[in-house]
Parts: structure tokens; sequence; C-alpha cells
């Protein structure tokens, strides 16, 4: 049973992504009502969620330090009520900066605690299928988008923003909480193994602070890529349900966006790990990030539903299997003693470019009239990162993959 509790581990982070990013992320189908009853600006309203990523960000490398050394459970339990109370405190709200706190600063404080001490974790029970196991753990954020965003549209419609708001903040809470007590550290022998078909050359020495961390320049790099990464995408996907409006969709047709981009991230996730195990990560990565680029540029060229969702295939394939590859990739460098702080430390950077999306999207929105400026720069940016991600050095001398236990 020990030597593939992992897949337990997977099964538990899987299901707790799912609720908590489920409900951080549902803020775009609340923006139109939010506004139609408080009349607060858009900009305003999508503020909260650029709040939420900068917490997110600065807590996640705070959450992730901690998860090094005392694990993942209390982590994720102290996160789960945060969750519940910020979405609590946001739905009573009656003023934007009361909304703006709530949202972004509990919901976003929380939302750093899952990522980095649930992936941190699974990269430790696992030798081989490393890429696959945190891909299927972030089937949960992929799967959020197809069950939590659609419940919380018909909630909205049935029970008003605020009480459907209230409603997610008590069912988050009390299913994550019994998730986490599933949580648990790796055998030593399994967390410390290599992954087999890694493309990047290793630390040498592997880092064993934070001080060595940042003496590394691979740690900036790939804080950079995650950061164009997230940047890139973020704008479309907070937008992708009002621009849908905008062109004609209905709010719960627009919503459904999500539900394609979910389902599509699913088979993502399994596909890019599969070929993430089998060619490399980086390879997948620099890819990746290169179609990403060139789906958001097509955005321009959409105004009708049916075209909305082909992209959403594309995009929710791509984006879905490019972002969990990154801890691979930390991990393929960096070794295991010091994977919260480095997950921690890249997921803060990416945060702060998730942070420029919602708000820079409503900028531009609010200045020109339509969303055309805010696909033309995502896409300008996702192909930087793609280029970034060219830098990462690349492994040169072939090494026999060590006998480690199989998970």
């Amino acid at each position: 049973m020990e030597r593939h509790y992992g897949w337990v581990i997977v099964a538990a982070g899987a299901v707790i992504t799912c609720l908590a990013m489920g409900a951080m992320f549902a803020l775009p189908v609340y923006l139109q009502p939010i506004a139609d009853e408080t009349g607060w600006t858009r900009a305003g309203i999508s503020g909260a969620m650029t709040v939420g990523f900068i917490v997110m960000g600065v807590a996640g490398f705070i959450w992730g330090t901690l998860t090094d050394r005392i694990g993942a459970r209390p982590v994720v339990l102290i996160a789960a009520i945060m969750l519940g109370l910020g979405l609590f405190v946001a739905s009573r709200a009656t003023d934007l900066i009361v909304f703006q706190l709530a949202y972004g600063g509990l919901v976003g404080a929380s939302g750093g605690a899952f990522f980095a001490p649930l992936i941190a974790t699974t990269l430790g029970w696992f030798d081989k299928n490393r890429s696959l196991a945190v891909s299927l753990v972030s089937l949960g954020g992929g799967i959020a988008p197809m069950i939590v965003t659609p419940l919380a549209t018909v909630l909205i419609a049935t029970y008003g923003w605020r009480n459907a708001m209230l409603m997610t903040a008590v069912v988050a809470a009390v299913l994550i909480i019994p998730a986490a007590f599933l949580i648990r550290r790796a055998p030593a022998a399994v967390a410390a193994a290599p992954t087999p078909a890694s493309d990047v050359a290793p630390a040498e020495p592997q880092p064993a602070n934070v001080g060595a961390i940042f003496r590394k320049p691979q740690f900036f790099i790939l804080a950079g890529v995650f950061f164009l990464c997230c940047a890139a995408h973020s704008g479309p996907i907070f937008h992708t349900v009002s621009y849908a409006m905008l062109c004609g969709a209905s709010a719960l047709a627009a919503a459904s966006i999500y539900s394609v981009e979910g389902i599509a991230g699913l088979f993502g996730r399994v596909i890019f790990g599969v070929l993430a195990d089998r060619i490399g990560v980086k390879r997948i990565i620099v890819a990746g990030l290169a179609l990403q680029a060139v789906g958001i540029y097509s955005y321009i060229y959409v105004s009708q539903l049916p075209h909305f969702y082909a992209l959403a295939v594309v995009l929710g394939l791509v984006y879905g299997g490019v972002m969990p590859l990154y801890s691979v990739l930390a991990r393929d460098y960096f070794g295991p003693n010091v994977m919260g702080t480095v997950l921690g430390g890249i997921t803060m950077t990416s945060s702060i470019g998730m942070a420029f999306g919602p708000v820079g999207g409503g900028w531009l929105y609010d200045t020109y009239g339509d969303y055309h400026w805010l696909y033309v720069a995502s896409a300008a940016v996702g192909l930087a990162g793609a280029a970034l991600a060219l830098a990462f050095p690349p492994r040169t001398v072939t090494q026999p993959p060590a006998d480690a236990v199989a998970a």
C-alpha cells in the first residue's frame, strides 16, 4: 500500500484543487451580476482578482517554504478555513474596497496554499510518471470550470450572486478539510529518485536553502517563463465570458466556454504529461507556449459562439497541459529537498503575471471599447515566454536512470 499511496495523494490533490481553484476563479461569472447590482466598474471588480493573484503569489512562497518544514497537511487545513471566510465576507460586502480585500486578500492568500504544497508533496511520491502525476493533480483545476463555474451561474440566477458565493464558501470548506487529512509526506527513497526522461541539466550541487536557490540563474529563467506564460493567458481567460456576451452569447452559453476549456484541459494534462515523461519537459513547454500565443492571437477573428468553442479546445489543451509541467522542470533541476520553496517562488512570479491580465484587460476595454488590443498584447507576451524557455540549459550527458521505487 505504501508503494502506491502516491496515487491517493494525486486523487486528494485533484479534489482539493478543483474545489479551491473553482471557488476562486469563478469570479468572471459574478462580474456582470455584481456590476448590475452595485454599480461598481468592471475594472474595480476585476481588481479583486488582481489583488488575489498578487497575494496568492506572496503567500504561495511563504506556504511553500513552510511546507518544506512541516508538511502540506496543516497548510491546506488552514487555507481551507481562510477560503471559506474570505468568500463569506466578500458575499456580504457593500463596499468595493471590502470586497477587494476579502476576495483578493483572504481568498487569494488561501489560493497560494494549494499549488506549491500539493505539487511538492506529489512530486515526492513519484520517481517514474512524475509529469503524469502532477498533471493529474492539476486535473482539479481543469474540472473546476466544468463544475463550479456553471453551478455558480445557476446559483446566481436562482439565489442572487451574494447567496451563491456564500453557498460556495460553505461547500468548499466542508469538502476540502477531510480531503486534506489524506495528505502525507513521501518516503525519502522515492522523493530523492531522479526523473528518467529529464531533458535539462540538474543543478550541481543541488541547492539546500533559499539563498542557494536564488544564486542559480535557472531559477530566474524558470520564474520568468512562468510569469510570461501566466501574463499571456490570464487576460483572455478572465475576459472570455464578457467578450462572448458582447458578441451576443447568453450568460449561460458564455460561461459554458469555460466548461469546454475545462474538458480540453483534462485531455491536455494527460497528453502533455505523458509526452513530457517520454520526450522531455522542456521541449513540451516550449512547443506549448508557442501554440498558446497563436491561439490567443486568433481571438481577434472570433465573434461566433462555435468559434469560441473551437478556440477553447485549443487553449484548454495547451495551457491546461503546460501549467503543471513547470513543477516537474523545477524538480528535475533543483531536487526534492527545497521543492516547496522553489514552487512557492515561481508561483509568486506567475501570480504577479496573472494579476496583469484581469485588470489590464478591463483597462484596455474601458479605454478602447473592445478587447482587440488585449489579445494582441497577450499573444506577444506568450511568444516572449516561449523564447525565454529556450534558455534553460539542456542535458548534455546521457545518464542511465537511477533505480528507484516505482509509484
